[in-house]
């Protein structure tokens, strides 16, 4: 009972409290040498005991003065900026002027923020606020916790408001809607995707149309051109229902971050964007996740569920950052995916001598499937080999960075000379 009471009148004076009580005692030391003085000290001491009692009663006077409650989606995207709105309703009869301590998730770089607001009488003010996430899991935001100031600024009132709440944090859903948008609307060429016009044939038949320079003469349609008058040729669509299965090292090389993400959260992102845009292309989406073993196999579908599943999986992705056993992958892969297959491994190779322990088994997968090695930039190096060095430290260093730099490149060409196709790209570009 009596913390029940502690906790609903829990006040702190504010600091024109302790200026007004200052001034008050250096009145009352004056007043030993000064005597008139005395009767000016009881006059503040009486004028600061009945200014706490006007603001203690008009903070207290309501149980509930100030409500809050934080709206948010019941999902967070990692990687992504996630919006989280605080309503605060103001019942006293005034204005009032309130600090705001927003308790934040552990895992989030910034504990709790705080922020000034003016409360109107009577009304409902609307805080907006972003948060980026770094990594998937369960994330617990606390309290809310209001300062309001009183009318007169002698104290302060403490409001806690009960406000826990969980959310899970999923790999980059809003990064898969912006592109599922970019593809629908026909945008992405804003974003660096281009189509491009193919030699060649492909199996399915999508319209007759009328002959443009480039085009394939076999492909010309002759009762078409006969009936038209002008020559028509048959144009053929990609084919569909391929597959396209997303391979993802969960190993220890995948461990490093970059901007608070680690290199397995980027790759878990982008293996979600591409399989959404491949089932949206009415392709097969698959993913395989492996490290030491096969720990995750999405069997490639384009059934309207298959997203879903796949994130799923994708959020419950766990890692110890073993070093991961590229033979057992191509084991699994040979005998468990019998169709031919776009392999997209994403994965990390710091040295020549890295990607050469595994390249026996990356020939092997591309023999039996089509296989696009995925590995990254260390952007750290890459700004360290840009600066501007100014003793002999710093020319080692640059020295070592461009090394590094151009072994990367190095293990491209090198994957290439034995026909395995590579990307090599900067993390956050991915």
């Amino acid at each position: 009972m009596l913390r029940k009471l502690l906790y609903r009148f829990s006040f702190f004076g504010t600091r024109y409290l302790y200026s007004v009580v200052v001034l008050a005692v250096l009145i009352s030391i004056a007043a030993y040498w000064q005597p008139r003085l005395l009767q000016i000290t009881k006059i503040v001491v009486l004028a600061i005991v009945l200014m706490l009692l006007v603001d203690f009663l008009l903070l207290y006077i309501k149980k509930q003065p100030i409500r809050a409650l934080r709206q948010m989606a019941e999902r967070l995207s990692n990687g992504d900026e996630n919006n989280v709105r605080l309503l605060f309703e103001n019942n006293y009869g005034y204005p009032v002027h309130v600090t705001v301590i927003e308790e934040l998730p552990p895992q989030l770089s910034q504990q709790s923020f705080t922020t000034t607001l003016s409360l109107p009488a009577q009304k409902q003010v609307v805080w907006r606020y972003t948060v980026t996430p770094a990594e998937r899991g369960v994330y617990e935001f606390g309290n809310i916790n209001i300062i309001v100031r009183g009318v007169l600024f002698m104290i302060e009132r403490h409001i806690v408001v009960e406000a826990t709440q969980r959310v899970a944090v999923y790999p980059a859903f809003i990064q898969m809607r912006r592109f599922q948008l970019l593809a629908v609307t026909n945008q992405l060429n804003d974003v660096g995707s281009r189509r491009l016009r193919k030699l060649g044939n492909s199996l399915e038949f999508e319209q007759i149309k009328e002959y443009v320079t480039g085009d394939d003469y076999r492909n010309i349609n002759w009762k078409a051109t006969a009936r038209k008058g002008s020559l028509m040729v048959n144009n053929f669509m990609d084919e569909r229902s391929q597959q396209v299965i997303c391979v993802i090292d969960k190993g220890r090389t995948m461990k490093m971050p970059f901007e608070g993400m680690t290199l397995l959260d980027y790759a878990v992102n982008a293996s979600l964007v591409l399989s959404n845009v491949v089932l949206n292309k009415q392709d097969k989406a698959g993913v395989v996740v492996f490290g030491k073993k096969l720990d995750q196999l999405v069997q490639p579908d384009k059934k309207s569920t298959q997203i879903n599943f796949i994130l799923e999986n994708l959020y419950r992705l766990q890692s110890d950052f073993t070093d991961s056993d590229f033979g057992n992958l191509y084991t699994s892969i040979r005998y468990r995916i019998k169709q031919r297959s776009l392999l997209v491994l994403f994965t990390n190779f710091e040295s020549m001598y890295g990607m050469h322990r595994q390249l026996h088994y990356l020939q092997q997968l591309n023999n039996h499937h089509t296989l696009l090695v995925v590995f990254f930039e260390n952007t750290e190096l890459q700004a360290l080999e840009e600066q501007k060095v100014t003793d002999l430290e710093g020319v080692y260093l640059q020295t070592v960075a461009k090394k590094f730099a151009l072994e990367k490149r190095l293990i491209v060409k090198e994957l290439n000379k034995y026909g395995i196709m590579s990307m090599l790209t900067a993390p956050q570009h991915l």
